[in-house]
């Protein structure tokens, strides 16, 4: 493979050329309630190439025969010098040369679709026989095998192997016209291993659906609210990560005079990350999809914007350093900037000690989705807890966390020291390509002064 994407580089009249090919072999398999929705596998193999001109722009071209290169090349590099932009320079990165393997406990493609199809429908069939008050369940198992390719024309050629496995675990429950629904997941970059023993999981699901049937509104207020990590992880990928893709600071000149490097965003404790090079996470790669190697980012640093996530251009462009953030979700597309692993560092606040003091509060844990508009948010929690005297009372729903960004990072008040990283099959959309894998991470938070809606 390298002598062929070598070979057709060198034929490029593009000023830069490089090409992407994957070899993804997947599986899934659903259950919605009773009934198997789908199983199955599939093979897929393509690429795409892109060129770049001077005083031109980026041109690609995809396709699926590898004996088609040559003349994707070419097409990439006429659709590039039709264009008419500004001059796009690059951040000089170092040529790599490399090749990683992927090594499992438990290797995902030997295991047959009929024992990936009973080890969910068991999972499945815990949901349906919780209580006749979970009326509808989703089941779902993924797997995706990708053999990865990337060459380019300063000299780079990486060959990594890049598996994902996934399982989600749903439940909705029903009494008297209330619906509420309830899930978990995992999704991580290992084997088998990973999605075998979630019975419990699957009995926590369906108890919570149900419980969250009897659950109260919440009260609406402003509340001190102590959020776990879970909920903590997606508000800070959410809310603040993306404000920290560069592509999208330059080409805004509100989000540029809001994200001004060295504006104080938080007490000295809070440090905020995105690092792709964790191994075994979903957003994690050695390399981004422009050959540069992912590493810890500091976003924010003792509470002071300190860094953003880049691409070559944007790096470039703004006088940077490179973070190996440019990342497509299939070869069908060309790399944006997109986030890897975004997370809060842990501080040194103890669960008891966040919490002894709230006289009245909010325990949100999770998250049920949420809209953010630069630096306006709203999350809903997958549900919650009232805390009553500096104690965990009773259960409450339709939690809904809102504010303005900066001000509610200015109000977390303690950071905890209990951080994990979430190992969940959270997906990511920017740009019309999704769900791109991502995760985050997070120990419990404390902020003041939450409005919240409410009865």
């Amino acid at each position: 493979m390298r002598d062929r994407l070598t070979e057709a580089i060198k034929k490029s009249p593009a000023d830069y050329t490089e090409i992407r090919i994957e070899r993804r072999q997947s599986t899934i398999v659903q259950y919605r309630g009773k009934n198997m929705e789908s199983a199955g596998s599939n093979t897929d193999v393509g690429g795409i190439a892109r060129c770049l001109v001077k005083n031109g722009g980026w041109g690609t071209s995809t396709f699926n025969r590898m004996e088609d290169i040559d003349k994707h090349v070419k097409y990439a590099f006429e659709c590039a010098k039709s264009l008419s932009r500004d001059d796009i320079k690059l951040a000089e990165v170092q040529p790599v040369i490399d090749e990683t393997t992927y090594s499992f406990d438990e290797d995902f493609r030997n295991i047959t679709l009929s024992q990936k199809k009973e080890l969910l429908a068991s999972y499945n069939d815990i949901l349906l026989s919780h209580s006749d008050s979970i009326r509808d369940t989703m089941c779902v198992y993924g797997d995706r095998f990708v053999d990865y390719y990337y060459a380019n024309s300063d000299g780079s050629y990486i060959h990594e192997e890049r598996p994902h496995i996934l399982c989600r675990i749903s439940a909705i429950a029903r009494k008297n016209g209330n619906v509420q629904p309830a899930g978990e997941s995992i999704g991580v970059q290992k084997g088998f291993e990973a999605v075998r023993g979630m019975e419990d999981i699957a009995v926590k699901v369906a108890k919570r659906a149900e419980e969250l049937l009897s659950a109260e509104t919440v009260k609406g207020g402003t509340y001190t609210v102590l959020c776990n990590p879970d909920l903590a992880g997606v508000f800070i990928h959410e809310a603040f990560g993306h404000l920290s893709e560069a592509d999208h600071v330059h080409e805004n000149p509100k989000a540029r005079e809001l994200m001004v490097l060295g504006k104080e965003f938080g007490k000295p404790f809070l440090n905020v990350i995105d690092d792709g090079s964790v191994q075994g996470l979903r957003g994690s790669h050695k390399y981004d999809d422009e050959g540069v190697a992912t590493r810890k980012n500091y976003l924010i640093k003792e509470g002071k914007l300190v860094g953003r996530l880049h691409s070559r251009e944007t790096a470039q462009k703004m006088g940077e350093d490179l973070t190996g953030n440019a990342r497509a979700i299939t070869y069908r597309f060309a790399p944006i900037v997109r986030m890897t692993n975004t997370a809060i560092e842990p501080g040194n606040a103890s669960f008891d000690d966040m919490i002894s003091d709230i006289k009245l509060g909010v325990y949100a844990c999770d998250s049920r989705g949420g809209q953010t508009m630069l630096e306006n948010f709203t999350f809903t929690s997958g549900y919650a807890y009232m805390i009553r005297d500096g104690k965990i009372a009773e259960m409450v729903k339709d939690v809904v966390l809102g504010g303005n960004l900066f001000q509610t990072l200015q109000n977390i008040d303690a950071v905890g020291n209990d951080f994990k990283w979430l190992e969940t099959a959270g997906g990511c959309g920017k740009g019309g390509q999704m769900p791109l894998p991502v995760s985050m991470g997070s120990p419990h938070i404390r902020i003041q002064d939450v409005p919240m809606g409410g009865r």
